[in-house]
């Protein structure tokens, strides 16, 4: 079963698509908050994502572009803004095809079929972590946050990467320090204090103050947001 995930501000339709995709076996799910659409597919975890042009705050091309950057998931771009400009726009943003608006809804159902056979018979997804923007790429181990890449040593990256697995839990010093040693001979715990220390002033420089909080006598922690993320 495939995970679709529809960016589709006008609601019925999102509906309509996602009860169609139901029939045909997969599962599907449509944004509700369109500032944080990005969030929504990291989160989701999409196989392939429908999206529609014309959206509010910022449009479908701009979602695009934010997808491509950490990963190569298949885009299949839903528009009345049908004409050759818009449609070479898409290509350009590394859409994988465009369907015009009005559409028949089984057409739109062998567009995505076609799109995720020719998708997952040659490659898989990109495993990324993200949490308030910045997104943790677990195939090159890079960090990106608006658009621009913090350059990680390997122990800052299995810091990072075993906080934001376990976000909005505490994460021990011992923890720690036993995901540090799965490929190094010995680690001092002075060395992790000063890899988190290095850690936090590179993701403050970057603009993501208060990222990691320190939990006295306990451990570390990524603090989830209010609304779960």
């Amino acid at each position: 079963m495939y995970k679709i995930l529809i960016v589709e501000d006008d609601l019925p339709m999102a509906q309509a698509i996602q009860k169609e995709m139901a029939m045909w076996g997969n599962e599907a799910e449509y944004v509700q908050d369109f500032q944080n659409v990005l969030a929504k597919f990291t989160s989701y975890d999409p196989h392939l994502v429908l999206m529609d042009i014309t959206l509010p705050f910022y449009n479908g091309y701009h979602w695009c572009s934010e997808i491509r950057r950490i990963s190569n998931v298949p885009v299949i771009f839903i528009s009345s803004a049908a004409d050759n400009m818009n449609i070479i726009m898409a290509v350009n943003m590394g859409a994988d095809d465009f369907v015009a608006k009005p559409f028949d809804l089984s057409v739109l159902i062998a567009k995505v079929q076609a799109v995720l056979r020719r998708s997952y018979d040659l490659a898989g997804k990109i495993p990324v972590l993200e949490h308030r923007g910045a997104i943790l790429n677990l195939n090159d181990t890079t960090l990106t946050f608006e658009g621009k890449k913090i350059d990680l040593t390997k122990n800052e990256f299995r810091i990072l990467q075993t906080l934001m697995e376990n976000k909005g839990r505490i994460v021990s010093r011992d923890t720690l320090m036993t995901k540090l040693w799965e490929t190094d001979d010995y680690i001092e715990e002075n060395t992790l204090t000063v890899n988190i220390a290095r850690l936090r002033k590179k993701l403050e420089k970057a603009g993501l103050t208060d990222f990691i909080t320190t939990k006295v006598g306990e451990g570390y922690i990524i603090q989830q947001a209010q609304d779960g993320r």
